[in-house]
């Protein structure tokens, strides 16, 4: 048998001669990458290396010796050739260029660019030239557009070089901007020539960011003037929103104590990108609003209950309005004579001081502490470990997500500690933990450019990770199929090669059908099966049962479209799926990630580049505050804790007895509060569960039922209102701290901004609370805290404060200092026992509420591209709150229109448990019998109609589906 030559993977080179300078670089390299590798600079406008090269202004031009002039940016060299970058008439003709670009330019004291960040680029080749504006007769000027609110284009400043049409489409893939007009009259255009402000537009600003003069540029944000950089101090940090966790620079005015802008930088995975939050969402940190003193509750407010209409529930017409219990029993009858009582505010966006603040007083932090541990001793003794628990947050660090857990499981020995994960992902981790165990993505987001297909599940990235998205809408135009799965036609299907619109709550079917299809075309991976997994044989019995002209019965999908979906993933070379929280906020989260793991690993797409598996992960450091062990049954880095070695091990790691049990999630925390014998004391940090748990009813009656509360965040927030003891906390802006992203990338969040008041790093807070409760802690900074945790998770290993960066580092690292770590695991084993997937069949299982003749609508509840999860930073940001101000439900015309009701009506939706009225926004992006409520608005908190039925594994609970009617008021 003849062996197959394998093709050369020699790179083919050429020699050229730049300004005499002689250079060899790979075959294809334009003059203009040779030029800068041998320390020759040529000036360019419409270039910029992030984006494909175009070649249209021209300024780049050099002699090659051919009869006319090359562009340097999109010529490729040739052996031999010799190239003037810099002659005579070669500077003559730029300069010819630079003038007549000049003749139509705003004067420098008018230009928005020039005056502000002072980086023109036009400005600046003008000067080198000694060009003016005086030479050329001007034209009638193209006009302004100021309809963005953060965002402002100057058409006359505009000089067509269309890196701004780069940068909206090859790079973000949000297609937006194009050209209009013909001649003179040619410019930009948003959409139909629409209005920036109106357009489609999701004010990313990459266009800025690319934009050479003052066509496009940022309007001041908060009254603080826009100065150029030289004058200003810049601080690298990482994006505080979703779990893309963007390198970005804070451009800081010291003078003022305040950012100016912020802007993307470079890192492995972001690559210098920035969504509409990251780059004009940071000013939430100046508002007028945050806490800077601790607060103590007053006696005159107890017994304790919400505070403020909203929070009572007076003005959603919910199920408790007028009860006693909106308390929880305990608010007595003499509720409407608290000072700051309700006024008749109309419902609003943000909590009303006037309203609530009357009943706190200022204290000291000394006696606040003390009140808290205290108090928290107190319920300890005598109600046990088990009266006890905390909610720690995704928003903090890693190091103050360790130091919190370890905390309550030193302090008051209960594992009775968890955080939003048990909102989000929970049932991705259970089921990745037992089937290839390890909670973490198999791969990053940046590697679905080498997939010959994606899955996108359950996500809406576009707007919940859009900086993860743009690289998925890349991958697509360079031949990556992409499958897109979710109730939602979200502006991802646009994007797809097939979208699959199935009914909410069959993704076990669809996927069971999936598995059957490929098992029956024989496109499984017989060798990665045989040596990689176990229990194949279940799997392929269980799967044999959903045949697509059954599944199509189940989900409302087509068979012929399964068979297209089986075929196109069994098929391909290397296939990965992406999946968000319509996966795993169901009662059945878990069977619907078993499934996933499965079809990935019967084909063997697991471990290889463009291959894997990758929970979307929801805020900032939701995988870094798991890693860091806030959940109630593991550890730091997934460490049973009621494994007797590893319990032992950390005994002996933190100096004191440790609970062998299990403790208890967020969801059923908030049941044992109203349980006698359950929780009865509670430490709050940084979550705001009255918005964010279902069955906003129940959590009214749990918070309330508390003998002690304590709430440790940034603003007042709906939760705060049940609090004994408030403590200020800094905002993510004002202190130093590592943070895990969804590719499991460790990185640097600095300090950029002194705290206001007296407020005070958390990790400092939680510590000073050790103390008063006898533990023997002295960490000096974040660092020692890092290291600490570094020895006990071995996930971490090799990681150090010094070595991460400016970049961060990915885990795991056996070299942290030389590479930047492990883009693909499991290429060998995976991290179970034995080493081998396991797979767990599951069968399909309705939702726990189904519609009926009162209740004939699904409801499926979710983010906002502006927002963020309950809106206590992004609506006191005034560009995210300016897009997106009000609370929406998104309905399919046909529903609303057999409700009389219209587009921008207000309408009532009510379930089981509550009601809330909001306007209605028509959308061809529903299916018929669903609507979608973001969950980030107070005034008619989501969450008051979702049920609070959980998955059994995961314990979370199903937000993406209960049963709603709407109906006109």
């Amino acid at each position: 048998m003849t062996a197959v030559q394998e093709p050369s993977t020699a790179v083919r080179t050429v020699t050229a001669t730049i300004d005499g300078r002689e250079v060899t670089v790979a075959e294809g390299t334009t003059i203009f990458d040779a030029a800068k590798q041998v320390g020759v600079d040529i000036p360019v406008l419409c270039h910029n290396e992030r984006y494909d090269p175009v070649g249209v202004c021209r300024m780049c031009v050099v002699d090659t010796g051919s009869r006319a002039y090359a562009a340097a940016c999109v010529r490729p060299c040739e052996d031999g050739m010799q190239v003037q970058t810099a002659t005579p008439e070669v500077e003559r003709s730029r300069a010819v260029l630079t003038e007549l670009l000049m003749a139509d330019q705003p004067a420098p004291e008018d230009d928005r660019k020039h005056t502000t960040t002072r980086d023109n680029l036009l400005f600046d080749l003008a000067d080198g030239y000694a060009v003016g504006q005086d030479t050329l007769p001007r034209g009638s000027g193209r006009g302004t557009d100021l309809s963005n609110p953060v965002i402002a284009v100057d058409h006359d400043a505009c000089i067509l070089c269309d890196r701004c049409v780069r940068a909206c489409d090859d790079v973000q893939g949000n297609d937006v901007i194009g050209r209009s007009g013909k001649g003179y009259s040619t410019r930009i255009a948003f959409d139909l020539n629409d209005p920036m402000g109106k357009s489609s537009c999701v004010t990313c600003g990459e266009c800025v960011q690319a934009c050479p003069t003052g066509a496009l540029t940022n309007k001041p944000i908060g009254g603080i003037p826009i100065r150029p950089r030289e004058e200003l101090d810049q601080v690298e940090s990482v994006c505080p929103y979703c779990g893309v966790g963007c390198a970005l620079t804070y451009n800081v005015d010291r003078e003022r104590g305040a950012i100016v802008f912020a802007e993307g930088r470079d890192q492995p995975g972001s690559q210098s990108r920035l969504c509409v939050k990251g780059r004009y969402g940071w000013d939430y940190s100046a508002s007028p609003q945050r806490l800077t003193m601790p607060l103590i509750r007053i006696d005159s407010s107890y017994p304790k209950g919400p505070l403020s209409a909203d929070v009572r529930g007076d003005r959603n017409g919910d199920n408790d309005r007028g009860r006693a219990g909106a308390g929880g029993g305990r608010s007595g009858g003499g509720r409407d004579n608290r000072p700051g009582k309700d006024r008749g505010r109309k419902p609003g966006g943000l909590v009303d001081y006037d309203e609530v603040m009357p009943h706190f007083r200022e204290a000291t932090w000394e006696e606040a502490l003390d009140l808290v541990a205290r108090r928290l001793k107190e319920i300890h003794a005598e109600g046990g470990p088990g009266a006890i628990a905390g909610f720690g947050s995704a928003k903090c660090s890693n190091e103050e997500a360790y130091l919190f857990q370890k905390l309550i499981r030193t302090g008051f020995g209960t594992n009775n500690v968890d955080h939003c994960t048990r909102l989000c992902h929970a049932s991705s981790v259970a089921a990745l933990f037992e089937g290839v165990g390890s909670g973490a993505v198999s791969t990053t987001y940046g590697d679905v450019a080498n997939a010959d297909v994606v899955i996108i599940t359950g996500s809406n990235p576009t707007a919940n990770h859009p900086v993860a998205s743009s690289f998925f809408k890349q991958a697509r135009r360079r031949g990556t199929k992409v499958i897109y799965v979710d109730p939602r036609a979200s502006t991802v299907a646009e994007h797809a090669d097939i979208f699959v619109q199935l009914k909410p709550g069959t993704d076990v079917a669809f996927y069971n059908a999936l598995m059957h299809e490929i098992i029956r075309l024989g496109l499984i991976d017989q060798e990665f099966i045989a040596t990689r997994t176990s229990n194949y044989d279940e799997l392929a019995r269980t799967v044999a049962d959903y045949p697509p002209e059954r599944a199509a019965q189940i989900t409302g999908v087509d068979a012929d479209t399964i068979r297209e979906v089986a075929r196109t993933w069994g098929e391909a070379g290397a296939a990965v799926v992406y999946w968000g929280m319509g996966i795993s906020q169901h009662t059945t989260g878990t069977d619907n990630a078993r499934c996933l793991i499965a079809l990935c690993s019967i084909t063997g797409n697991v471990g290889r580049p463009g291959t894997g598996l990758h929970p979307l992960r929801g805020q900032n450091n939701v995988q870094g505050a798991s890693d860091a062990g806030l959940i109630p049954m593991f550890y730091p880095d997934y460490q049973g804790v009621d494994v007797d070695a590893t319990r032992l091990r950390f005994e002996e790691a933190w100096g004191t007895p440790l609970d062998p049990n299990r403790g208890l999630t967020v969801t059923e925390i908030v049941k044992s509060a109203l349980e006698p014998g359950g929780v009865r004391g509670m430490y709050m940090l940084g979550e705001n569960p009255f918005l964010s748990d279902p069955n906003t009813n129940k959590v009214r009656k749990a918070l309330s039922a508390l003998d002690f509360l304590v709430v440790q965040d940034i603003f007042f927030t709906e939760t705060a209102e049940f609090a004994d003891v408030i403590l200020p906390a800094t905002s993510y802006l004002e202190k130093d701290g590592t943070y895990t992203n969804t590719d499991r990338r460790v990185q640097l969040g600095r300090k950029v901004l002194d705290a206001p008041g007296q407020a005070r790093p958390d990790w400092e807070i939680v510590q000073d609370i050790a103390r008063r409760m006898g533990l023997d802690w002295h960490y000096e900074s974040p660092s020692d805290v890092f290291d600490e945790m570094v020895e006990l998770m071995p996930s971490y290993a090799n990681l150090r404060w010094d070595n991460l960066g400016s970049t961060g580092k990915l885990y795991p690292n056996a070299d942290p200092e030389h590479t930047d770590g492990t883009i693909v695991m499991f290429d060998d084993r995976f991290n179970t026992d034995d080493g081998l997937a396991h797979l767990v069949p599951a069968q399909w299982l309705p939702p726990r509420e189904l519609p009926d003749a009162d209740y004939p609508m699904v409801l499926n509840t979710g983010r906002l591209l502006e927002h963020w999860h309950t809106g206590s930073m992004t609506r006191r940001s005034f560009a995210l709150d300016a897009i997106s101000p009000v609370a929406e439900v998104y309905m399919h015309p046909k529903d609303a229109a057999d409700r009389g009701l219209a587009h921008g009506e207000r309408a009532r939706v009510r379930s089981r448990r509550g009601t809330i009225e909001l306007l209605v926004r028509v959308s061809h992006r529903e299916q018929l019998g669903n609507v979608f409520i973001p969950f980030h608005f107070r005034e008619a908190a989501a969450n008051l109609l979702t049920i609070d039925e959980i998955d059994p594994y995961g314990k979370i609970p199903e937000f993406k589906f209960c049963a709603v009617q709407v109906e006109a008021l």
